[in-house]
């Protein structure tokens, strides 16, 4: 497999870094990260379910879809850590996976668009493939680790507070949103590596553009010519026949 080439592992590694910030989008959107169960031993009355997120709160009644109380200004009043710790690192997350994505479609476009005979003019401005998807793969190796960190401290964070309380609290749907992305991105660094790995057969440096290692730009160079050629150094004696009168 050459780097010069778009192939399935690359295109499946943008649909799969899509697909998990889109996951993180939501994640960060959704009012449930932590749900509060509030019961009440009053027949006449129903239960309250608090669902807490990272911007917004809302409490809703047993069997009710609509919010008793909405809280639009939640997030700059959150009195837990793991939530005010999210709300910094799942959008430091989200742009550092953009920025992968970035990354990992200029690699693509340029194996896919630019001409496989390079121009010496431009040697210096050449797009190296590899090299993109290899820093992309980082990228999204470190968003991964940003993503997951936290959103797993919340699980022990909710035991926590169940010990510090009362057993009322659980977390919601978005902390598995949340690690299935950050289990994306992982996938996606994989696919990255061993993309970059398989290019590794090439004659090519470790940072240097594909396209523009030292052999192939001889090759296409014209060799200079000697302003004088080896054989002009050469005396050549040329016999000279004379008639006798």
């Amino acid at each position: 497999m050459g780097c010069r080439d778009v192939h399935a592992a690359t295109v499946l590694a943008f649909l799969s870094g899509t697909a998990s910030v889109a996951g993180l989008l939501a994640a960060v959107l959704l009012p449930n990260w932590r749900q509060m169960r509030l019961y009440t031993f009053n027949k006449n009355e129903r239960n309250v379910t608090v669902y807490t997120g990272l911007w917004i709160k809302c409490a809703r009644f047993d069997g009710s879809r609509d919010c008793v109380i909405y809280d639009p200004q939640w997030y700059t009043a959150v009195d837990q850590l793991d939530l005010r710790v999210l709300q910094f690192a799942l959008p430091l997350s989200m742009l550092t996976a953009v920025s992968a994505l970035f990354l990992c479609l200029i690699g693509m476009c340029n194996t896919a668009f630019v001409s496989s005979v390079p121009n010496i003019k431009l040697a210096k401005c050449l797009v190296n493939s590899a090299g993109c998807h290899l820093v992309a793969g980082l990228l999204f190796l470190l968003a991964c680790a940003i993503c997951l960190t936290p959103s797993v401290w919340v699980i022990f964070y909710n035991n926590y507070l169940n010990r510090k309380y009362e057993p009322v609290f659980s977390f919601d749907i978005s902390v598995f949103i949340a690690i299935a992305s950050a289990g994306g991105l992982f996938f996606t660094s994989i696919l990255l590596f061993l993309w970059y790995c398989a290019c590794k057969s090439l004659p090519s440096p470790f940072w240097q553009p594909l396209y523009s290692h030292a052999p192939s730009m001889h090759s296409y160079a014209s060799q200079p010519y000697s302003a004088r050629s080896r054989l002009s150094a050469i005396e050549i004696d040329i016999p000279v026949v004379t008639h006798a009168s």
